[in-house]
């Protein structure tokens, strides 16, 4: 056996294990749980997307296809972008990748240089941090806890240093649903502008969007296509999670860097995936539009259930993530989520997974059948009553 001492990377020893994945092996194989921990949609992927998938797989094209993606793909989503107000050469300016998770690494890693400086909102996705701290970057926490989860450009300037390279946004967000507005996200836009930073948006759920609200990428604002970096792909919108097909847009200066790490580290996304993704683009809208009616539905019980119970709790404008604050009920993030799944089975992402904000927060996902969350919020607020009253006891 190896014994050595320096047998593994200190910056992967280093680095913490995903908490939304810790909660989540709690629950495999027990079929008590009801989990509104991991967000993955409780639909299957549209069947026509399946079947465009297995025609290509019959006619046995398993072949690996360019570093960049197959060029048709790169096209629809060209012809997607520009209906946000983006346009992207489909040859270079475009490369689909393995889910969007790939992307944010990729780019990370091709514009981060030791020592530089990459701003990230926080509460975010877990993802951001570690992968920004394996480019040996200085993270600077930005918690927008004090404005309501919605990032600012006033906030952003007040970190700004002469070390800033790069800013990761995501609106709509995970994990608190929260959109940053447009008036805001044009704000933003020119404050990356003046400091010529790299603007890294994750917009993953922009058709996971309620109230009749539009998505608004910060790439769509006069001169920041030299800026941003647009992330997205089809795991929440089109219900693929495990078909892992994403991609990313950007200028072709940053695309020909890019692309290098791809090819060597993943050479190229499933083909079977780029071609189910190609049909969802051409002609999956009506199955998009009939989950996000039905996210939308659950969002309302859900949110309505944390009002009644005494919980404060932002709607969400899109996701289908709701962040509610349970600090009343006198324990932390991770007391509560624990005492959740080990005395009423239900599952939750305690708040601090996701960053400097979170404590005192729980992220709660309605992708799931509406029934169990009836259940599950009403099994939420049997544990705020409780805790309640042995608060009101022991005053």
């Amino acid at each position: 056996m190896n014994t050595r001492d320096d047998r593994f990377s200190k910056k992967i020893l280093a680095t913490p294990p995903s908490g939304i994945r810790k909660f989540f092996d709690l629950i495999i194989g027990r079929d008590d749980i009801i989990s509104l921990g991991v967000g993955e949609p409780d639909f299957p992927t549209p069947w026509q997307l399946r079947e465009e998938a297995f025609y290509h797989l019959e006619k046995g094209q398993t072949s690996y296809t360019s570093n960049w993606g197959l060029l048709e793909l790169r096209e629809e989503i060209a012809r997607y972008l520009a209906r946000y107000g983006m346009y992207y050469n489909p040859k270079n300016e475009i490369i689909a990748t393995i889910g969007g998770s790939e992307a944010v690494d990729a780019v990370l890693r091709s514009v981060l240089n030791p020592g530089d400086e990459i701003i990230v909102c926080e509460p975010c996705y877990v993802s951001y941090q570690p992968l920004s701290e394996q480019c040996d970057a200085t993270l600077v926490h930005l918690d927008t806890s004090e404005t309501d989860f919605i990032p600012t450009a006033k906030k952003i300037e007040a970190v700004l240093t002469e070390h800033t390279k790069a800013l990761m946004l995501c609106s709509p967000s995970n994990p608190t649903g929260r959109m940053i507005p447009s008036d805001e996200l044009a704000k933003i836009a020119e404050v990356v502008k003046a400091h010529k930073l790299w603007c890294i948006s994750d917009e993953i759920y922009g058709e996971l969007v309620y109230d009749g609200r539009k998505h608004v990428s910060i790439g769509s604002f006069p001169g920041m296509k030299d800026y941003s970096v647009i992330i997205n792909g089809f795991s929440k919108s089109f219900a693929m999670t495990g078909w892992r097909i994403g991609y990313l847009a950007a200028n072709a200066e940053l695309t020909k860097q890019v692309c290098k790490l791809h090819q060597y580290s993943t050479i190229c996304a499933p083909i079977m995936s780029q071609y189910a993704a190609i049909e969802g683009l051409k002609n999956g809208w009506n199955e998009v539009e009939r989950m996000r009616r039905s996210y939308e539905q659950r969002r309302n019980l859900m949110y309505k259930a944390f009002c009644d119970m005494g919980l404060p709790c932002t709607e969400g404008e899109g996701a289908f993530y709701l962040f509610p604050d349970i600090r009343s009920t006198g324990l932390t993030s991770e007391e509560f989520a624990t005492q959740l799944i080990e005395n009423y089975q239900v599952a939750v992402v305690p708040g601090t997974c996701f960053g400097k904000g979170g404590e005192g927060f729980i992220r709660c996902c309605y992708a799931t059948d509406i029934n169990k969350i009836k259940i599950a919020v009403s099994r939420i607020a049997e544990l705020v009553t409780e805790l309640r009253k042995k608060r009101e006891t022991n005053r």
